[in-house]
């Protein structure tokens, strides 16, 4: 099953509302480190509510921590950013795939991106807004990669 991997959040509630999608859907949630925030944060807490029991949840202090427990399970990276060359409903998904995700103001860094096996993005109707709110990228691309491997 698809992972979801957050790189360096700023923002509690949307890491809350993301841990909420996750636990919703069984996924396992990974935080790479440095966050900006505590993971005792109360407003991480108050949006993933009573949920947290039901979370997979890892965490990894830095990027190279995380590269280390990849590397034991294989499997693709895909990174989503503005930049991404595939659209995230072209892309075949499997199992073992991991969706990592960037901070909410400056996204995956180029570094991380170089690293992914394929980069994609969402789609913009209005080219004004650049992005969507971290926590509904996640629940975009995850669902999409459940929906295409029969997990729904």
């Amino acid at each position: 099953m698809p992972r979801v991997v957050l790189v360096n959040p700023q923002i509690p509630p949307n890491t809350g509302n993301i841990a909420r999608t996750c636990a919703a859907t069984g996924t396992e949630l990974h935080l790479v480190g440095p966050l900006g925030f505590e993971l005792s944060d109360r407003y991480l807490k108050r949006a993933g509510l009573d949920y947290w029991e039901h979370v997979n949840l890892h965490y990894h202090s830095c990027f190279d921590a995380f590269r280390t427990h990849h590397r034991t399970l294989g499997g693709r990276w895909l990174g989503f950013s503005t930049s991404g060359v595939c659209s995230y409903i072209d892309m075949p998904y499997r199992d073992d795939d991991w969706l990592l995700f960037g901070c909410e103001t400056a996204g995956l860094p180029q570094s991380v991106l170089q690293e992914c096996t394929s980069t994609l993005h969402i789609p913009m109707a209005q080219s004004g807004v650049r992005s969507l709110n971290l926590s509904v990228s996640v629940a975009i691309g995850l669902f999409e990669s459940r929906r295409q491997l029969g997990l729904l």
